[in-house]
């Protein structure tokens, strides 16, 4: 890897296109070195992950709504759209934008975090859609897929986002891209300015996810992918982009993060190096913000020691920077304590998720998140008597390198008698580095879990044949990269709009 300096260039200071860092991503994501066999093992395993998440999520609100705006938006050839038939097909953004938002709705799929955070797997519904549009085979899909992780991590890694209260979409707007321009084989230049015109158009503000969630927080990283597919199209047609969009005089780094004195360092591949970034991201057992994944294996183990939970006086969570001040006590969000909020916003207060892990012995992606489950009154009580704090030890492990980087913390339980009963955990059991850690079979196994009563048996077994083999699939097998579902379990119309 090489560390490449990033910062903001007045308009009358030379900046050559080879040295801004849109180019330098181009140059990655069109570098078709050869995949190992690791990578394309984890590129399978997260295509499971998505449909997995996708067939849960199928019927519910959010995931009708943008399939119904799909829907008005027929393509030929097109892309498949989770849940529907082979005859059902739309056009490739409208099929990221459905596709992306079953993916992200149950907050149930890969993440990586570092300087930044991201859900990687967000980059496979709008790389996926473009293959099957364009008719392209595995081998093609593979290398998209590859790249576009390896752009969205170098990202994270190197360029912090939230700092600035910026959305993380606006590291996956340009990964997804980058992406797309792999994918397809285009040369270094278009792939470069498509990267720069999905930079300028998925930069939004965190208020996605800050005080009342909404279901926009799924719909974000759909967005993005939208974007990302209409400006390749729209470059490879002939047309341009703000440019320099990371370092101009009014840029991205002068006005939106950090400002024209700062530096950033973002690390990305020598020319001829294998991208293998994928295999620094980690998915979820459990449906609720990574942070809380450690936590929820933390709750299951401390439950019985514990015994009688109305006995307990307080909880205290000694946890990461990010952790107290995003989904713990630090974030001064009222919401997080409110036992009418939205599952969005409960998939953001580890003071919820962690006294319902406590009570339950677990979580489930729909019972943990049900109304009746978040009034229930000894939750309530319980969640109430939970807080969390920033420990410098938690801080420092969380943007560590290599097997020292962790996202647990601290519980400190203090009961009405005096005594206290505490315990850690820093890496969630499925972490690859955890005690339990995901492989082929444990995606396979999520996804049998999560598509129960949903897809049929043997349309599972159709979908996960073809992951069996995806260096070899042709583009008519990529086309089918999809799973239907009866009628029945699609939900009912959703609300008509516009279109």
């Amino acid at each position: 890897m090489r560390i490449h300096k990033v910062r903001t260039y007045k308009s009358a200071e030379p900046l050559a296109r080879e040295d801004q860092l849109a180019w330098k991503m181009a140059a990655v994501a069109t570098d078709a070195v050869p995949l190992d066999d690791d990578v394309i093992e984890m590129i399978g395993n997260r295509i499971i992950d998505n449909a997995a998440v996708a067939a849960a999520s199928v019927a519910r609100g959010p995931i009708r709504s943008a399939r119904a705006q799909a829907l008005a938006h027929p393509g030929r050839p097109g892309a498949a759209v989770f849940g529907l038939g082979a005859d059902m097909k739309v056009s490739p953004e409208w099929a990221a934008w459905a596709n992306g938002v079953a993916v992200r709705e149950l907050d149930f799929h890969d993440t990586f975090l570092a300087a930044d955070y991201s859900h990687p797997g967000d980059n496979i519904p709008p790389i996926l859609a473009v293959a099957q549009h364009k008719g392209l085979d595995g081998a093609a899909l593979l290398r998209g897929l590859a790249a576009g992780y390896e752009l969205q991590v170098d990202l994270v890694k190197g360029i912090c986002l939230h700092e600035h209260k910026i959305d993380h979409i606006a590291h996956l707007g340009p990964s997804a891209a980058g992406g797309i321009g792999a994918l397809l084989g285009l040369s270094t230049e278009i792939t470069y300015q498509a990267i720069q015109q999905a930079l300028h158009v998925t930069t939004t503000t965190r208020q996605s996810r800050k005080g009342e969630i909404s279901t926009w927080k799924a719909y974000a990283p759909a967005f993005a992918g939208k974007m990302a597919i209409e400006a390749v199209d729209r470059v490879m047609r002939g047309e341009g982009a703000p440019s320099p969009a990371y370092e101009g005089e009014d840029g991205f780094i002068a006005w939106l993060l950090s400002g024209p004195e700062h530096v950033y360092e973002v690390p990305l591949p020598e020319p001829g190096e294998a991208k293998r970034a994928i295999l620094e991201t980690y998915t979820k057992e459990y449906s609720a913000e990574y942070q809380s994944q450690a936590l929820i294996d933390l709750a299951r183990r401390m439950g019985p020691k514990i015994g009688d939970l109305s006995r307990i006086k307080e909880i205290l969570i000694r946890t990461s920077h990010h952790t107290h001040y995003v989904i713990g006590t630090g974030a001064n969000d009222p919401q997080k304590m409110d036992p009418t909020a939205s599952r969005e916003t409960l998939d953001h207060s580890i003071m919820y998720i962690f006294a319902v892990a406590l009570e339950d012995g677990g979580w489930h992606h729909v019972d943990s998140y049900t109304p009746e489950r978040a009034q229930r009154p000894s939750t309530v009580a319980l969640w109430h008597k939970v807080e969390t704090v920033e420990d410098p030890k938690w801080t420092e492990r969380y943007h560590a390198k290599g097997s020292d980087k962790a996202f647990g913390g601290q519980v400190i339980v203090t009961m009405e008698d005096g005594s206290v009963i505490q315990d850690e955990l820093a890496i969630a059991d499925a972490n690859p580095l955890g005690a339990r850690p995901f492989a082929r079979p444990q995606y396979v196994e999520k996804f049998r879990t999560l598509a129960e009563g949903v897809v049929a048996q043997a349309e599972q077994d159709r979908f996960l044949a073809l992951i069996e083999r995806l260096p070899t699939l042709s583009a008519a097998d990529v086309n089918q990269l999809n799973f239907t579902v009866p009628a029945g379990r699609l939900g009912p119309e959703a609300p008509a709009g516009i279109f």
